[in-house]
């Protein structure tokens, strides 16, 4: 289905839970999140139906987010079933990957076939005062797993911070080298609430290429990154850059929230509640909230704040 601005939505975020195992600075408040009751998110029937009602509207593509998706109880059955719906042609999950290890085989026979992992540091100290609770060792196990399980599909996500990881572009990078991975360096978002971050920590991806004058061009892949490339690495790397060069004329996606809201914009105030529909009532939903994307997301800066009106753990990574 197209919006009004002749764009094709393919592509459904979906949010599967707002708890996490971590706390990451940029993502969820120190003291984590306020749990609301089971009845008011969205059931395994619920997310299931929601998955079959966006592909008959033309979604092929499905990525599942949390919080932390990795620790729902059911999220084994949630990838298995959603993965089997006619029309979806991928399932991908973001995770902050410290549940690979013993999840990673699981969810390849369920037949998820990508994963993108969070890993903004390679210092075991500032992953664990970026995360407040994590440990590197158990995220590069989780890699490494994830690797030994089959997944030749794996992007390493490093959001980019002035004056906590932009002296770390050059290692972070060389993980291409290492792995046959590619490593995306995203613009951090100035969302809801990100007061731990002051104007110097939002930096351009620019910086990248500054940092590494030997990359190369890629052609593009048909995602909203720049693709680039180091002299005899495996994998690629990619510049995400919501702030600097947003990508809103190619946006493909919509995105569904744990507590069964759709939003058309990740930036965006507007939501359409699917919670409790049936199914007719579902499509008419998707319907309004696909016609419902804005032409662009607006100015984002340090003073120009997100309208999304939430954290990231409670609208999907």
């Amino acid at each position: 289905m197209k919006d009004t601005y002749g764009r094709e939505i393919t592509y459904l975020r979906l949010s599967v839970t707002e708890l996490c195992n971590l706390r990451c600075r940029y993502c969820m408040p120190a003291d984590g999140v306020c749990k609301k009751e089971h009845d008011d998110m969205l059931t395994e029937e619920e997310i299931v139906m929601a998955v079959e009602t966006a592909a008959e509207l033309g979604v092929n593509k499905l990525r599942i987010t949390g919080g932390e998706p990795l620790v729902k109880k059911n999220i084994v059955s949630i990838c298995s079933r959603t993965a089997a719906v006619p029309g979806i042609r991928e399932v991908c999950i973001t995770t902050n990957g410290t549940r690979l290890p013993e999840l990673a085989k699981p969810l390849r026979d369920a037949g998820v076939g990508r994963l993108n992992i969070s890993l903004d540091t390679l210092d075991a100290d500032k992953y664990r005062y970026i995360t407040r609770l994590g440990s590197l060792d158990d995220a590069l196990r989780g890699i490494e797993t994830a690797l030994d399980a089959g997944f030749d599909k794996i992007k390493l996500n490093a959001v980019l911070i002035g004056g906590f990881n932009d002296d770390e572009i050059a290692p972070l990078a060389d993980l291409t080298k290492r792995w046959p991975v590619d490593l995306r360096f995203i613009e951090l978002m100035p969302m809801y609430d990100s007061g731990d971050f002051g104007p110097s920590s939002f930096i351009p991806c620019e910086r990248v290429l500054r940092a590494l004058p030997a990359l190369t061009a890629e052609d593009p892949d048909g995602g909203v990154a720049r693709l680039y490339r180091l002299p005899g690495a495996q994998g690629r790397i990619g510049l995400i850059s919501p702030l600097s060069s947003h990508f809103c004329r190619e946006c493909n996606r919509i995105r569904l929230t744990a507590d069964g809201k759709l939003k058309p914009c990740l930036h965006g105030k507007a939501e359409f509640p699917i919670k409790g529909l049936d199914r007719d009532g579902m499509r008419e939903a998707f319907r309004t909230a696909m016609l419902a994307k804005p032409e662009w997301h607006g100015e984002l800066s340090y003073s120009s704040r997100s309208h999304a009106g939430r954290n990231m753990n409670t609208i999907g990574g």
